[in-house]
């Protein structure tokens, strides 16, 4: 909004210092008091042209506006109305800003009969109709914005005629279709800004892009564009192109050598190799051209300046060693995040990456990597996340690695990792996701590790890990998530297993737990007592919770780095193929929020529970037990379960058609004292079972337990991504702009 009145401060006290009651005044101090007095008063008023005023109010009629937003549009005076800005003198409207607030319908055609309009903001509301072609009279305007709306259809020939428009977003309105118009490049020789980004624009690029002097940020992200990228030739500062088809090979953006800070061109088709002259961009601080064909070796001479900070080649086939230098000068190097994973680098981490000072993420999962960990990678203080999974690193996890001290996710899982876990990792009291699984570690879990207070995620299944669980498990308050499966951990379950309040998932399976499930208090645990789950896909192999970790660090104040670490688990308990005895805890089929529980080979016994508040419930499996008694209750009200097996135990009694196991085939086999009825049929046996709680050479293990709860196997933490963006010194870039 426009100033239209200054007041002097110094006028003001000059005035409150000199001004006193013994004094007369004659009339020019009155008129100088009355001056004052009008500036500083902060109601000062400018009547709305009747004209404009009408218009807006024409505006209003065609529109929903449930929150009462414009219910001020009344009176004369501009300042009243929401959202409105006039010219001090004439009392035309200049400007119309109405972001956020819910507005929805039809735009009447008479908002353009606004003719001194200067900026059209209508951000991020419901309006659902075409870009009025009348837009194009308003030729003052400076700034059109659209953006988070549900515009459809095409952008209107008339706009060509906005020869004064300076920014042009549309970014949002994913009914907006069409090519790009073949003007949108020449119409206006002020344009800076075109954001057209996450719409459903297709064909190739309009040539008149690559020649408009005036553009300095061009963003076309997530669309359905194609074709080859232009080798620009104006000095744009920012090309986000990410989630289109574009294809063909890189070219160099020799017009932009000393402006591009910004190059976007993640999840297209762009083949070939990343060109040295890529290099020459010596504004560049964000390089994102991730999921794309690119191949080959890295040059070299591939060495980028000191300003940048996000590189990103992630999801790529590029082969060959990692990089010994990324930036011509390491020790003047602001790189924050380096992301080379999902790609075919071979040989070892150079040590060289250690020296990255800023680094605060590093990301080399999925790749071919062979040899050690670097042991000086604790000299990388700020790091926040470690991502080395999927490789073949050998070795133990170096003891240095405590000087990362602000360390929020260490993913080393899917390697061929040896050792123990060294007692000092206590020192990373920030850690929030743990994930050493499936490598070759061994020996117990260090009681020091209770000074890991944060942690969230922990998963150390598929390694040698033994001896008893101790109390350091405990203090992990925050806990979502922990898997111990595939281990040799030993003794009784403790008493303290079902007291993390917000748990998810927990795997014990296939240790050599011994003694009974401990019936304790099992309402802590809040996710398997929620009943307000939403309903599950019918698919019970389906991912339905999700984890999100958004622990995000702006870049700078107008962009944000962020990772997602999405933990696909359901919300399941998983104590299978342990030596655990005794009956069941009644209290574990309470919890109606609850999705899978396998208990499979084991040695319980006892008589079954009922099951039916267990409202949640996708996936049971007690089979290969020795439980007994007759199957009681009614399970047809359980309409989310999917895979039943009570197989393989010592059930008796009749199981009639009206309990609702009739979708169940097989859920019964090898419990020779049960009889199952059957439609015409009365009465069917189960036949005989091997040995209770064993598995015969020949029969194979029952499909919960091979598929739904390998879920908790697969669960190894890089099925998503970690929310984590980088913190502030850096702090010019990131992966998704917001321009």
């Amino acid at each position: 909004m426009r100033v239209f009145w200054v007041c002097s401060s110094l006028a003001a006290q000059k005035w409150v210092s000199s001004f006193s009651p013994s004094k007369s005044l004659d009339w020019h101090a009155l008129l100088f008091l009355f001056l004052v007095i009008l500036c500083l008063n902060p109601s000062h008023s400018v009547d709305l042209n009747p004209q404009d005023g009408a218009s807006l109010l024409a505006f209003k009629s065609s529109i929903q506006d449930p929150n009462k937003n414009l219910s001020s549009w009344i009176g004369s005076n501009c300042s009243d109305w929401t959202g409105i800005a006039c010219e001090n003198k004439t009392g035309r409207v200049v400007s119309i800003k109405l972001s956020d607030m819910n507005l929805s319908g039809q735009i009447n055609p008479g908002l353009c009969n606004l003719s001194f309009l200067e900026h059209l903001i209508l951000s991020q509301n419901n309006f659902s109709c075409s870009i009025p072609t009348c837009f194009g009279n308003l030729i003052r305007l400076r700034t059109v914005d659209l953006s988070g709306n549900r515009f459809q259809g095409v952008v209107p020939e008339t706009l060509m005629k906005l020869e004064n428009l300076e920014e042009l977003v549309l970014v949002g309105n994913q009914y907006l279709k069409g090519p790009i118009p073949s003007w949108i490049g020449n119409f206006s020789t002020k344009l800076q800004k075109l954001d057209l980004g996450f719409n459903s624009f297709s064909g190739e690029l309009p040539e008149s892009l690559s020649n408009s002097t005036s553009l300095k940020y061009l963003d076309l992200r997530n669309n359905y564009l194609k074709g080859n990228v232009f080798d620009f030739q104006q000095p744009l500062v920012l090309l986000n192109l990410m989630s289109n088809r574009f294809s063909g090979t890189l070219p160099c953006f020799s017009a932009c050598k000393q402006s591009l800070t910004v190059l976007n061109l993640a999840n297209n088709s762009i083949f070939g190799g990343v060109p040295t002259c890529i290099a020459s961009l010596r504004a560049l601080v964000q390089l994102n051209l991730s999921s794309n064909h690119l191949t080959y070796k890295m040059s070299p001479r591939l060495l980028f300046s000191e300003q940048l900070l996000v590189l990103d080649l992630s999801n790529n086939d590029i082969y060959g060693p990692l990089p010994s230098r990324i930036v011509e000068t390491i020790e003047k190097s602001g790189l924050v995040l380096l992301d080379l994973s999902h790609n075919r680098f071979s040989g070892g981490i150079p040590s060289k990456i250690t020296e990255l000072r800023s680094l605060q993420a590093l990301f080399l999962s999925h790749n071919l990597l062979v040899g050690e960990i670097p042991a000086r990678i604790g000299n990388l203080t700020y790091l926040q996340v470690i991502d080395l999974s999927y490789n073949f690193l050998s070795g133990s996890i170096p003891l240095n690695i405590v000087g990362c001290f602000q360390l929020l996710a260490l993913i080393l899982n899917n390697n061929n990792l040896s050792g123990e876990i060294q007692p000092e990792l206590d020192a990373l009291d920030s850690l929030k996701i743990l994930d050493i699984s499936n490598n070759m570690i061994s020996g117990e879990v260090p009681l020091t590790l209770a000074g890991c207070k944060s942690l969230e995620i922990v998963d150390f299944s598929s390694n040698n890990l033994s001896g008893n669980l101790n109390d350091a498990i405990t203090k992990w308050s925050n806990l979502r998530y922990l898997s111990l499966a595939r281990n040799k951990f030993i003794g009784n379950l403790p008493s303290w297993l079902f007291a993390f309040e917000v748990i998810q998932l927990m795997d014990f399976s296939s240790n050599k737990f011994s003694g009974s499930i401990p019936d304790v208090n099992f309402n802590i645990c809040s996710n398997f007592n929620s009943g307000d789950i939403s309903r599950p896909s019918k698919d019970p192999f389906a991912v339905k919770k999700v984890v999100n970790f958004k622990v995000s660090t702006v870049v700078d104040v107008s962009s944000e780095l962020r990772f997602n670490y999405d933990l696909s688990s359901a919300v399941g308990i998983d104590l299978s193929n342990n030596l655990l005895h005794g009956s069941i805890p009644e209290g574990l089929f309470s919890l109606e929020g609850l999705q899978y529980l396998n208990l499979s080979y084991n040695s319980l016994e006892g008589q079954l529970p009922g099951l039916e508040n267990m409202q949640s419930v996708r996936a049971l499996d007690l089979s290969h037990n020795y439980l007994s008694g007759e199957i009681p209750g009614n399970i047809s009200i359980l309409e989310d379960l999917t895979l039943l097996d009570l197989s393989y135990n010592c059930f008796s009694g009749l199981v009639s058609e009206k309990q609702g196991f009739k979708r169940f085939p097989g859920a019964f086999a090898g419990n020779p004292e049960l009889c199952v009825e059957s439609s015409g049929e009365g009465c069917r046996s189960t036949g005989y079972p091997t040995v209770p709680g064993k598995i015969s050479d020949s029969e194979s293990e029952g499909p919960i337990s091979v598929w739904v709860f390998c879920l908790s196997a697969f669960v190894s933490f890089y099925l998503g991504t970690v929310s984590l963006l980088c913190s502030a010194r850096a702090r010019n870039y990131f992966l998704h702009t917001k321009a």
